[in-house]
């Protein structure tokens, strides 16, 4: 799970809304560029070109405007910012394992839901170097179980991806030499943006993993 801090609405979309009128309601269905686009675009800003779940890089090509809770119970929600993110995979394709946005589709227990704007949801899950997994950080944590069931983030595609960038990061090598000054620096800097805006590929997961490890040294 990817921590999202949501910033204001773009000026564009906020105006197409209160346009609404006695004869005409805003509506997601009727959402079309360019605010559409232009909507997408700041989702992806806002999240620094990562999946608000699995944290992986994206596109306006590969992604797709998600609704945190889904407009089939929520349609309250549906063009609410805050309940406006951006997730991995734009077209699904038959026999293609899903994860995240696609995989949550309209399944949605409330009592157990972890949000990506939720303070401390990153440090709910942790992560295996060997293979990529994921699981909760409390073994008690329903919450957290619950989720990585609904988004489907413990997919082998997603678990083969974070090993390899965990592997990347943390090698043996530095395994052996690191010190806590080291990981404390690495989970700082892996939540960082670059000077264009953009979070590492991953990079939650490898700031998770510094923080296991000053927990948990090896």
């Amino acid at each position: 799970m990817k921590y999202v801090t949501k910033q204001a609405e773009p000026a564009m979309f906020a105006e197409w809304k209160a346009k609404a009128n006695e004869e005409w309601q805003p509506s997601y269905e009727a959402l079309q560029n360019p605010e559409k686009r232009v909507l997408h675009t700041a989702l992806l800003i806002e999240q620094g070109s990562v999946c608000c779940y699995c944290g992986r890089t994206i596109s306006l090509a590969d992604s797709h405007i998600e609704h945190f809770r889904p407009q089939e119970s929520h349609e309250d929600l549906a063009l609410d910012y805050r309940n406006l993110h951006a997730s991995c995979i734009r077209e699904t394709n038959p026999g293609t394992p899903l994860h995240c946005g696609h995989a949550k589709g309209s399944g949605f227990d409330e009592k157990r839901i972890i949000s990506p704007l939720g303070d401390g949801c990153e440090r709910r899950f942790i992560y295996s170097s060997r293979d990529g997994a994921i699981y909760p950080t409390d073994k008690a944590d329903e919450a957290a179980g619950y989720m990585i069931s609904l988004l489907k983030l413990d997919v082998s595609f997603l678990n083969e991806r974070r090993a390899e960038v965990l592997k990347n990061v943390y090698d043996d090598e530095f395994l052996v030499s690191a010190s806590e000054e080291e990981l404390a620096q690495l989970a700082r800097a892996f939540r960082a943006p670059d000077e264009a805006g953009r979070l590492t590929n991953f990079g939650h997961v490898l700031s998770r993993y510094a923080e296991q490890l000053l927990n948990h040294p090896v």
